[in-house]
């Protein structure tokens, strides 16, 4: 069951035209768990003076980061949505390294999935944001 989940949360991602646009390769899947990295390009630099990464680019990566997260949980049919996504950008990415964002599911009710996400460059210990949101769970018909 959770291969077959898996594999379609991956085609689902990668199906997505923004995160293939983006770049973003996921490259973690597990019960509630997920990691996408999304590799430094010219096209997603906010600044050019600065060469750093527009936060739009990070929200997105946070965005889709948690919601695999919430589609790979082992209770939790495949579908979701985006409820609410609070983001705090801790600091600018450093210009020229890839992305890492790890989402984490770590509570659900019968209708809601909460989801905490982190993201960093190459230095793993200061984030560059991190991410907390509720996302929808379909529940079939009132089963989950």
């Amino acid at each position: 069951m959770e291969d077959r989940k898996a594999t379609l949360a991956r085609q689902f991602i990668e199906a997505i035209p923004h995160a293939r646009a983006l770049g973003m390769d996921l490259t973690e899947l597990g019960e509630g768990l997920a990691e996408i990295v999304m590799p430094y390009a010219d096209h997603l630099v906010g600044d050019p003076s600065t060469g750093v990464i527009h936060g739009g680019a990070v929200s997105t990566l946070m965005d889709t980061c948690c919601g695999a997260a919430v589609m790979s949980h082992p209770s939790i049919p495949a579908a979701t949505a985006t409820i609410d996504l609070r983001i705090d950008y801790m600091r600018a990415a450093t210009p020229g390294q890839s992305l890492r964002a790890r989402a984490e599911c770590y509570h659900r009710t019968r209708s809601v999935a909460f989801v905490r996400a982190v993201a960093h460059d190459d230095d793993a210990e200061r984030p560059v944001a991190t991410a907390t949101g509720a996302f929808t769970i379909e529940t079939n018909g009132g089963a989950t």
